[in-house]
């Protein structure tokens, strides 16, 4: 099947040039600044009631095209040492921030990097240990808990299914879908708040929930970037495509975005 060509609004020299101009802050012109804010909120709240225009195929395409010629292998900002110790971070990142949770891990895993070692550490002293991450008390149950059915039901291995990771304290479809994409390669999306965000705001797979944006980049990913998209999005939305003052001047994906509250042209 032939496919859908990319319109005048997504046409484009060169990859090396929009990447040029994004890091330049000339993705594309800038729009003038009176009632911006205003209509950008509104836009937002459309977003995230799942309306804005889709982005055709070959825009989806194009878009990840880009981001895998500015980051061919993009990783998760948060630090670990293997699949456990993957799981432990993500569950603690859970409303908190990856850098947050970055500066509490190191003691943590030099004590406890395996489920054996976790369960013996303790409830008490990994809450001690992770006590500067928000919701801590909580969190370190979880840990603790998960750490002894990993132990007791697992053979003191990480599963590889989202079923079983779904099944331990503190883990939700997102810190599954994470640690089975980052850990063990599986093509799943994680959809995050900016994943959310991105996914809305583009046009790329809007939904009203986080379910619906997860099923819609099912569909729509391209075969060949799905190892890698859950990243790239995330990424895009932290840094690029903020909540406050998107950074849509220096966005590589602007000419593509069906979003009306971008703030360029």
């Amino acid at each position: 099947m032939a496919k859908k060509a990319l319109g005048k609004t997504a046409r484009m020299p060169s990859v090396k040039r929009a990447l040029t101009k994004a890091r330049q802050g000339k993705a594309a012109q800038v729009k003038a600044p009176p009632k911006r804010a205003k209509k950008r909120d509104l836009a937002d709240a459309k977003a995230e009631a799942g309306v804005t225009p889709p982005m055709s195929a070959a825009q989806i395409e194009e878009a990840f095209r880009r981001f895998q010629a500015a980051e061919p292998e993009p990783k998760t900002e948060l630090k670990y040492v293997n699949p456990f110790t993957l799981l432990v971070a993500v569950v603690l990142s859970a409303q908190a921030t990856d850098a947050g949770v970055n500066k509490a891990t190191p003691a943590l895993f030099a004590m406890a990097d395996t489920p054996e070692k976790m369960a013996a550490l303790g409830e008490d002293r990994i809450r001690d240990l992770v006590k500067t991450i928000g919701l801590f008390r909580t969190k370190a149950k979880n840990v603790a808990a998960l750490a002894h059915i990993l132990v007791e039901q697992h053979g003191g291995q990480v599963p590889r299914s989202r079923e079983a990771l779904g099944a331990l304290p503190g883990v939700g479809r997102k810190t599954a879908n994470v640690v089975l994409n980052t850990a063990f390669g599986e093509e799943t999306f994680a959809v995050d708040t900016h994943i959310f965000r991105v996914g809305n705001r583009t046009g790329m797979a809007t939904g009203k929930n986080p379910l619906e944006v997860e099923a819609k980049l099912e569909k729509v990913v391209p075969g060949p970037y799905r190892r890698h998209a859950h990243h790239w999005l995330i990424l895009h939305g932290r840094y690029t495509c903020v909540a406050r003052k998107p950074l849509c001047e220096r966005c590589i994906i602007a000419d593509l975005c069906q979003w009306p509250g971008k703030t360029v042209l």
